[in-house]
């Protein structure tokens, strides 16, 4: 399930990224997308490719990852995000919901930590 107002456009500098044509209440479910699980031997070929930039570590464990459908993968990162998501193990899903009001035309983003408003470096902030 993908809001229909929702769409994807260019972000300078970042590619693409998820927008909305409406409004958006806070608390609203943005979207519902299935994943694909994988386990570690998966993981460490995906880490030699592209996908690595987008796929999520998953299982309570964090010891498989997943790549999601949907926009999910094209959500730009923000450490006060206007968008939160949610991960249901038992489904094999992803959820993003809004956690306050987005107005129109604003980009819609997530916090790659999990928690739309965690400062914590995420690996391509983080200086070696």
């Amino acid at each position: 399930m993908i809001l229909p107002s929702i769409y994807i456009a260019e972000v300078p500098e970042k590619g693409r990224g998820v927008f909305c044509r409406e409004d958006i209440a806070a608390g609203t479910i943005i979207e519902v997308a299935p994943v694909i699980v994988m386990d570690r031997k998966d993981r460490l070929l995906l880490d030699r490719t592209l996908l690595h930039d987008y796929i999520f570590e998953w299982g309570q464990k964090k010891d498989k990852c997943c790549m999601a459908l949907g926009y999910i993968p094209i959500y730009n990162h923000s450490y006060r995000s206007n968008g939160e998501y949610e991960m249901d193990y038992d489904q094999d899903i992803i959820m993003v919901k809004s956690v306050h009001f987005i107005p129109e035309g604003e980009e819609i983003t997530i916090n790659y930590n999990g928690t739309w408003n965690d400062s914590k470096k995420v690996w391509f902030d983080v200086k070696d």
